[in-house]
């Protein structure tokens, strides 16, 4: 299977959502956006306001409960909101998420797709 492949799967499974969408469910449902991307490109460019970052190699650790390095802020009754640079790793990490028993898991996309929609970011 290549990396297309394997992201077109994971995108039947998770939807995307828009900036604006996302930002209503930050409000209205108390959504977690997390940002998938590694330290470098968050500390290049910032991070969504309000975001948690937890790269893509180390979110199967911090989504599991039974986990010593469990992130308390991933809650499976929670909607999640996956982004990275571009959509591919958040939807990769959604599919993840959704195996691990996770039901609300959305893919914002790309960092950009924020930016640009005029969304907050923080250094």
């Amino acid at each position: 299977m290549t990396y297309n492949e394997m992201v077109a799967a994971a995108n039947k499974l998770v939807p995307a959502i828009t900036a604006v969408e996302a930002a209503e469910l930050v409000k209205t449902e108390d959504a977690l956006i997390v940002d998938v991307r590694d330290g470098t490109e968050v500390a290049a460019t910032g991070k969504i306001k309000g975001a948690v970052a937890i790269p893509r190699g180390s979110l199967e650790s911090r989504a599991d409960t039974t986990s010593a390095m469990h992130n308390p802020a991933l809650r499976k009754d929670r909607p999640i909101i996956l982004h990275c640079a571009g959509g591919g790793r958040a939807a990769l990490a959604g599919k993840t998420l959704v195996e691990m028993g996770y039901t609300n898991v959305r893919n914002l996309g790309g960092f950009k797709d924020w930016v640009a929609a005029g969304g907050e970011v923080e250094k």
